[in-house]
């Protein structure tokens, strides 16, 4: 199946200069969702996975079938403020400014093995300091998944300690 048929690009969106990808579309058809979740799950399979984690908030959407269809536990990775329990954080460099991204402390056990899954990887910079904040926590980053790829951003480049595998090239 091609899914890159399946996503919407919008141009000029959000603003003049970008070329949106819409995944809308993709999360609308049923055929190419169950693609998308079975081959992310297929490639995770052989990589003996405790816990898929996902940062909000298309990692949820991505992240949480994956973890269904593996029988297995998923972790979201929030903005700060939005987790009840004791957190552990990670501050990160943007371009202008920083963020910070936050897990449950009790979300992940020393040791564990956990996959990241998103809907898109771009510059990188989320998904490292997802990572980073994982394994400040004990656990083991034993791939990244992505429906979407922009390769032109180099993300792939800033992951490159990681397996990295995403299903659609732009």
């Amino acid at each position: 199946m091609d899914l890159k048929q399946t996503v919407r690009v919008i141009e000029d969106f959000p603003k003049e200069g970008i070329s949106f990808k819409d995944i809308t579309t993709l999360l609308q058809d049923g055929e190419a969702l169950k693609y998308a979740i079975d081959q992310m799950i297929e490639d995770l399979k052989d990589k003996n996975v405790d816990l898929i984690a996902g940062p909000e908030a298309r990692g949820f959407l991505m992240g949480t079938p994956v973890a269904y269809g593996m029988g297995i536990g998923f972790i979201p990775v929030r903005k700060p403020g939005k987790l009840p329990g004791e957190v552990e954080s990670y501050e990160y460099d943007l371009e202008y400014g920083s963020n910070r991204l936050e897990i449950h402390k009790d979300a992940i056990k020393p040791g564990q093995r956990v996959a990241i899954v998103d809907d898109l990887l771009a510059t990188g910079g989320t998904m490292e300091a997802a990572a980073k904040l994982i394994e400040k926590l004990g656990g083991e980053v034993v791939s990244m998944q992505f429906l979407i790829e922009l390769e032109d951003l180099e993300g792939r480049e800033k992951l490159a300690n990681y397996d990295v595998n995403s299903l659609i090239k732009y």
